[in-house]
């Protein structure tokens, strides 16, 4: 257990983020706000990515396979939780591959 003295800046801006879609938006205005702390722009970002995964598993459930949207939809909702796993342990997302990737895709979230 960490006391809140050991938490990283920017702790509160990342959780907002991960609770849900509509957070990450607060968080992104918060963050732009209040100034970026690296460790809310991280999770801001990486969240932003698993809504863009969310809404492909949408467009691929109307348009290709509901099979394979549905799956896409089963991986980024068990991804989003391990998100919240990681921000309530302070850590950074690390996400194999994507969280990466979505760091180095989605720079204009600061």
């Amino acid at each position: 257990y960490m006391s809140k003295a050991n938490s990283p800046k920017g702790k509160n801006k990342a959780v907002i983020a991960n609770i849900t879609f509509i957070g990450m938006f607060i968080a992104i205005s918060m963050n732009n706000n209040d100034g970026p702390d690296i460790f809310a722009t991280k999770h801001i970002r990486h969240m932003f990515g698993l809504f863009i995964l969310f809404i492909c598993s949408q467009v691929i459930v109307a348009y290709v396979s509901s099979a394979l949207g549905d799956i896409i939809l089963l991986l980024s909702i068990i991804l989003w939780i391990y998100s919240i796993v990681a921000v309530s342990q302070n850590k950074e997302p690390n996400i194999p591959f994507l969280s990466k990737k979505f760091q180095q895709w989605f720079t204009f979230l600061e």
